[in-house]
């Protein structure tokens, strides 16, 4: 069952897209695989399982595979051993990234189902008061979570952003070379306003993780070369640049907008 587990992924990267899974393999396994050896990794990834599931929940499901009848448990255990060996393959994602832990759900879903089968059996056999009573708090629970995960859908309104973006787009003149300190890889700048620029790194944990030493201000001058423009749209990023934001400020402002600064390269 572990095999299982990792097999989908195996077969995945290395028979059907060999041209990328080299790649993939040496900068997201390899480049990163000291993160295991530190308890860090651990804390964090236990955190993140956390608030996807919630603790109580994962460690009711662990129980359930422990306690399950014998073809159960090892199917469980095996299918649980599986995941860790996984996640030890991508390390970062596992507590950056939600979409890596999907397997998750029907394993923790079968090892709960193993805890709560005698409450549902001790609950058939009550009357009908309390077992109406019961239900009635399922429903609460299921309603409360509901509530709560459309509270955090709603909380942030982005429908500002398709005009942000193409005010942004708009300033930018038509035919310059420019490079960007932006969100999102610069997608939104294409999807809104059809603008593609070059991209200023971020500095971003997983960056620190891969090359501490890295100083991307030092190579400002071999980064921008033949651009015209130095476009910021993410103001926090540039926060964590001291460096970068001191040697733009050497640069004149050649347009500045509500949320984007727009520096001209070509003059100092």
């Amino acid at each position: 069952m572990a095999v299982i587990m990792i097999l989908p992924a195996l077969l995945y990267y290395v028979l059907l897209n060999q041209g990328r899974s080299t790649e993939y393999f040496f900068s997201w396994t390899v480049a990163l695989i000291n993160l295991i050896t530190s308890t860090d990794f651990y804390t964090k990834w236990l955190a993140f399982l956390g608030t996807l599931f919630g603790q109580t929940i994962l460690f009711l499901s662990i129980a359930g595979a422990l306690i399950a009848p014998s073809r159960m448990r090892w199917l469980l255990i095996s299918l649980w051993i599986g995941y860790l060996l996984y996640g030890l393959t991508l390390p970062f994602q596992m507590y950056t990234h939600s979409y890596y832990h999907i397997q998750l759900i029907p394993l923790i879903a079968l090892g709960l189902a193993v805890v709560i089968d005698p409450l549902v059996e001790t609950v058939t056999k009550q009357n009908r008061v309390r077992s109406v009573s019961f239900i009635a708090l399922i429903v609460a629970i299921i309603g409360y979570q509901s509530y709560v995960a459309r509270s955090v859908l709603i909380a942030e309104s982005f429908r500002h952003e398709p005009a942000y973006w193409n005010s942004v787009g708009e300033a930018i003149p038509s035919d310059a070379k420019v490079i960007a300190l932006t969100q999102d890889y610069g997608y939104r700048l294409m999807l809104y306003s059809w603008r593609k620029v070059d991209l200023w790194p971020l500095a971003t944990e997983l960056s620190e993780t891969r090359n501490p030493d890295k100083n991307n201000a030092a190579k400002f001058d071999e980064l921008t070369a033949g651009m015209d423009y130095f476009l910021v749209t993410a103001f926090g990023q540039l926060e964590k640049q001291p460096e970068l934001k001191k040697i733009l400020d050497s640069y004149p402002i050649a347009i500045e907008g509500e949320g984007f600064v727009l520096y001209d390269l070509r003059t100092k």
